[in-house]
Order: structure tokens, then C-alpha cells, then sequence
């Protein structure tokens, strides 16, 4: 995984527009059970002002908040990725899920 964000690191540094690698480091972060460093590598992915497809860095946002325990924070996040993709299954099961866990 540290090959793979170097490369991501290498892909910005040659187009930092580019979100999708900001997007990568975070998802790999995550994966690295590194939630707090994957955060702001997401929000960036999801400020870029070329990223397709849009909805993987919120998805991705709330799967970081939601590894913190920050349910409604990740809830929003998963909301925002079906707003973006409503066909989104991913995103729609997470936040099914957390409903189920506040009912």
C-alpha cells in the first residue's frame, strides 16, 4: 500500500486537479485503518475540481467517520454519494444500516 500512495502522491504532483488519486490515498489509508490521515486526503478528492465518478470520495468520507464511531457525520456522507449517484447500492445499504442501528 505505500507503493500505491506514492504513486497517487506522483499522480498529483503532475495534475494536483486530478481527484481521483486523492480519493485512492484515502481509501488506502482507510484500508490502513489510518481514518484521521484518510480524512482530509478525501476532502480534497472531493473539492478537486476534476474527479469522476463524484459519489467515491463521500462514500469513502463516510466510512472513515463511521470507522470513528461518527455515525451521523458518515450517515451525511453516505446521503451526499446517493445525491450524486442515487443508483449507488453501497452508499444506500450504509446508510440503511445506520438507521437500523438508531432505531
Amino acid at each position: 500500500m505505500d507503493d500505491a500512495i506514492a504513486e497517487c502522491k506522483r499522480a498529483i504532483e503532475v495534475d494536483p486537479d486530478f481527484g481521483n488519486p486523492y480519493n485512492d490515498i484515502g481509501a488506502y489509508l482507510i484500508d490502513l485503518e489510518r481514518h484521521d490521515e484518510a480524512i482530509p486526503w478525501l476532502e480534497r478528492a472531493i473539492r478537486a475540481p476534476r474527479y469522476e465518478p463524484r459519489h467515491f470520495p463521500h462514500f469513502n468520507l463516510g466510512r472513515a467517520y463511521f470507522a470513528k464511531g461518527m455515525v451521523l457525520r458518515a450517515r451525511k456522507c453516505f446521503q451526499d454519494a446517493l445525491r450524486i449517484e442515487p443508483r449507488y447500492a453501497l452508499a444506500r445499504q450504509a446508510v440503511e444500516n445506520i438507521r437500523r442501528m438508531m432505531n
